[in-house]
């Protein structure tokens, strides 16, 4: 895909992945798939501190969607940060069988922000 389509592409991408943060994950933690993305038993003290901080990381995607070369670090960060996340996470679904749900939950869906991200970020071209 050439660059100036992949950029496009993740300009849109940021303004989706943002508003998902901003209200989607507390929809999915609340009404959709409590299992695959909450704390079993609930832990709304653990739900709103995560909520509020990838609502904080959704508005800044947002922003950066409207020139993603500028923001390369943010992005670098949710990306990178969302590989940390789920690999946190799945070590708990493997240890704690109450959690596994997490495996068809957020695990997946941060490696899926990872993987869409890190395909659609420019690389830096080499000096001539």
């Amino acid at each position: 895909m050439q660059e100036e389509v992949k950029l496009k592409y993740l300009s849109y991408t940021l303004y989706v992945f943002g508003a998902v943060f901003i209200v989607g994950i507390y929809i999915m933690m609340r009404w959709i798939f409590p299992s695959g993305f909450g704390w079993t038993p609930a832990q709304p003290e653990y739900e709103h501190m995560i909520v509020g901080v990838y609502a904080t990381l959704g508005i800044f995607l947002i922003l950066a969607a409207k020139d993603p070369l500028a923001h390369s670090s943010l992005i670098w960060f949710t990306i990178w940060s969302s590989v940390v996340h789920a690999l946190i996470m799945l070590g708990h679904a493997i240890v704690d069988e109450t959690e596994q749900m997490h495996l068809v939950g957020d695990i997946p869906a941060l490696f899926l922000v990872a993987i869409v991200l890190a395909y659609l970020m420019p690389r830096k071209k080499a000096a001539d």
